[in-house]
């Protein structure tokens, strides 16, 4: 019998907390209690430590109505694995319990797929899928996982990836059950009046559904948005399976938090629906 394979948590005790219980209390301190849930087909979270960009991932996860099967894109920052690198198999691990993979649909994606390879390397130290479970799990405690991360920048390719996952879900019928997070944050490292002025120029074409124009004011105004891939192909996705909107839940900066703002990231929350 085929051992299963456990990716265990990389970034607990540094990203966020490493207990059950104080991931609970930081996450609640978050919350828009005062929220209605919506349904949407896909989101962007920011993944960088909770105490930066928490609240803004916890108020837009909080005004989405979670589905039971969770697609993951996210920047691969470590440079380890394939360009596209899926797991198809095994359980996530988190403070919080226990992630499946949902291993029908994740083999489906990949099956379909010119870009995708099947590769747990690229996953086991990188933080910016690792950091969205507890989040999610916060608000709802059973759901399956398909962990995705990508190297590449190439548009064509994004947008060829961003129409297997649509292709799969459509052929599946699953389109109810499914969301899609893509996981990046915005500028790093920069003023925070010129951080803000070059996110909101992104955010807008994101708003807009439209990957072609972000990708192009990520290139012309030299935007060092981490994770503008996944987003690229949530987007496709998103809208072949019918989103006509954007919405900006919050957007802050590190330099909110902690007062310095000579040298900032940006974090943004959107749904799309």
């Amino acid at each position: 019998m085929e051992k299963t394979k456990i990716r265990a948590p990389a970034v607990a005790g540094q990203f966020y907390p490493d207990s059950r219980q104080e991931i609970k209390k930081q996450i609640e301190s978050f919350v828009d209690k005062k929220t209605g849930r919506q349904d949407a087909f896909a989101c962007m979270l920011p993944h960088a430590g909770y105490i930066y960009s928490g609240r803004v991932a916890a108020e837009t996860v909080s005004r989405i109505k979670l589905k039971d099967k969770i697609i993951l894109l996210g920047p691969n920052h470590t440079g380890f694995g394939s360009e596209f690198s899926i797991m198809t198999e095994g359980i996530w691990q988190t403070p919080l319990g226990d992630i499946q993979i949902d291993t029908t649909l994740a083999k489906d994606i990949l099956g379909r797929s010119r870009y995708l390879k099947e590769d747990s390397l690229a996953h086991m130290y990188e933080h910016s899928l690792e950091v969205e479970l507890p989040l999610l799990q916060y608000f709802k405690d059973d759901f399956k996982i398909v962990p995705i991360a990508m190297l590449s920048d190439n548009i064509d390719s994004l947008k060829e990836v961003g129409k297997e996952i649509a292709s799969g879900i459509k052929e599946a019928n699953i389109k109810d059950s499914i969301l899609i997070v893509a996981s990046s944050d915005m500028t790093h490292y920069q003023p925070q009046e010129e951080a803000e002025g070059k996110d909101m120029q992104a955010i807008q074409a994101i708003l807009e559904l439209d990957e072609d124009k972000l990708m192009e004011r990520i290139a012309r105004l030299n935007i060092s948005m981490c994770g503008y891939a996944p987003v690229a192909a949530m987007l496709v996705a998103a809208k072949l399976l019918g989103a006509k909107t954007g919405k900006l839940v919050k957007y802050q900066t590190s330099g909110d938090i902690t007062g310095d703002k000579t040298s900032v990231v940006g974090y943004a929350g959107i749904i799309i629906s």
